[in-house]
């Protein structure tokens, strides 16, 4: 269900009005029951998977705060992290993985062709964040597990983001949210700037983006730059589109999600242009990667050795290919991080 569509539109009012109407103990068991539908819609076995993930680091954050050894609740953290993240590398890197073994050992294995779960990237970060906060003391590990699983599936960021932390959209779950006219024609008018983004501007130059780039030999140096241009237009208005819409249509509901991107292309330089862009990841990345190595707090080549593992992570979470590892590693130094 793409939210530049008609039966996004259709799911919205529904979920939203009746939102509105249900007593407030009842509405996260409905946006719960809302998401999974919305989710459902590209896969219903896939559900199940991202029920695993809830159920795991729900558990995990009871038990790290039941332990009293230090050691116990990192063996309990260290568990909880080590199987979701082996669980996203399956679904997204095995073929990958099977492919260069098959270059270093010149023999074929056979692809497993596994499709790829929508948004797995996004909601298993979300999650293990999430238990990484409960370890820190940086908030009560949830004892609801329907406040918990609607955290790791609130529809309107749950297949493109932005990544949420716990300690920000936890708490707002539990509050009380009424209409409210301004909040809600702020929010319907964002999410009607991303829909504008997306359709009419990214959509469009997507046109030019593709013809020239599919056939480029058959065109001048002058348009190709304009085709590139117009691509760099395109990613940004698609991606900060998307974002414009789920952060809207979380407002309406009363939930305030982060801001994905800080008009990136007024950036006055490469490391400020990192800071605006697809600000929740890079910010995910330095506190539970980049930081947890040791940061800049460190030697040098320590300091570096840190950047380069942190942004060769960050391109290969991008996509299963080399090309994304390349682009990570040369963008190593670009970033907001400490």
């Amino acid at each position: 269900m793409l939210f530049n569509s008609l039966s996004f539109f259709a799911f919205f009012i529904i979920t939203t009005l009746v939102y509105f109407v249900l007593p407030q103990k009842l509405k996260n068991m409905w946006l719960l029951f809302m998401s999974y539908i919305f989710y459902m819609q590209w896969n219903v076995e896939y559900a199940l998977l991202m029920l695993v993930v809830t159920a795991t680091t729900w558990v995990a954050g009871i038990l790290m705060q039941k332990f009293k050894s230090v050691v116990a609740k990192k063996s309990c953290l260290l568990t909880c992290i080590v199987f979701n993240i082996l669980f996203l590398c399956f679904f997204k890197y095995a073929d990958f993985v099977l492919e260069n073994l098959g270059l270093i050992m010149s023999r074929e294995f056979s692809s497993l062709n596994i499709l790829l779960p929508v948004g797995i990237s996004f909601y298993i970060f979300q999650a293990v964040g999430y238990v990484v906060d409960v370890y820190r003391g940086e908030l009560p590990a949830e004892r609801s597990f329907i406040v918990y699983a609607l955290f790791v599936s609130f529809y309107p960021q749950l297949v493109a983001g932005p990544i949420e932390r716990s300690t920000n959209l936890i708490g707002q779950l539990k509050e009380k949210h009424y209409f409210e006219y301004n909040r809600v024609r702020e929010g319907l008018l964002l999410m009607g700037w991303g829909l504008f983004q997306k359709m009419v501007i990214a959509d469009r130059a997507a046109i030019l983006v593709n013809t020239v780039f599919y056939n480029y030999s058959l065109y001048s140096g002058s348009c190709r730059v304009v085709a590139a241009i117009c691509f760099a237009i395109q990613i940004y208005c698609d991606f900060g589109g998307y974002s414009n819409i789920a952060i809207g249509a979380a407002k309406v509901m009363g939930i305030s999600l982060i801001h994905n991107f800080n008009a990136p292309y007024f950036a006055v330089s490469i490391k400020d242009f990192w800071r605006r862009w697809h600000v929740s990841l890079s910010q995910w990345f330095r506190d539970y990667v980049y930081i947890p190595m040791g940061g800049s707090r460190c030697s040098k080549i320590k300091k570096y050795k840190n950047l380069m593992c942190t942004f060769l992570l960050s391109g290969l979470w991008h996509g299963a290919g080399w090309n994304y590892v390349f682009w990570g590693g040369v963008s190593r130094n670009m970033p907001n991080y400490r």
